[in-house]
């Protein structure tokens, strides 16, 4: 083999390994792409059945017995969460919900941490939250997870869902 041959076989060599290198990154690549995706529609599997849950409970505390005609009976904007002695999952109405915070470690992939805020709101503005009693609750559940993402840019899946109280007669 003479000297063109030997640089032509080195430069093949290289080519090869550059090649490798690629496909073997856009591989990684994909994986981790694919790996995310899985965590985050776990999360919103997680998060959306929380809000089914809490959609389950009666509107209020004043209301899980009786009809509510008065919004004065509602509970007070700075008092939504867990009544005295309430605890998960034996919440009565939806703004126990209020505070709860879950870390889910059970499942074998991932640990998810799960945030939960219930807010009156105005229907003509839900983003924003009010001071005063509505007929209407909001409900933001906050997933995330050591395993979505990398560290420089965590993703946190945000789920909301309004709950209004009707009363037909």
């Amino acid at each position: 083999m003479n000297t063109g041959q030997s640089l032509i076989t080195i430069a093949a060599m290289m080519l090869l390994s550059i090649t490798v290198l690629r496909v073997n990154n856009n591989l990684l690549s994909t994986n981790s792409t694919l790996m995310d995706t899985k965590f985050g529609v776990l999360g919103v599997s997680l998060g959306t059945s929380l809000i089914e849950e809490a959609s389950k409970k009666a509107f209020d505390l004043a209301g899980s017995d009786d009809a509510i005609s008065d919004i004065n009976l509602l509970t007070a904007p700075g008092s939504l969460g867990p009544a005295s002695g309430e605890m998960y999952p034996n919440f009565n109405d939806f703004d126990d919900y209020n505070g709860f915070l879950d870390t889910i470690d059970t499942m074998p992939s991932a640990k998810f941490v799960l945030k939960c805020e219930v807010c009156y709101i105005d229907p003509a503005n839900p983003d924003i939250k009010v001071n005063y009693r509505t007929w209407h609750k909001k409900m933001t559940v906050q997933i995330t997870s050591p395993s979505m993402g990398n560290d420089e840019k965590r993703d946190t899946v945000k789920l909301s869902s309004v709950f209004s109280y009707w009363y037909f007669r």
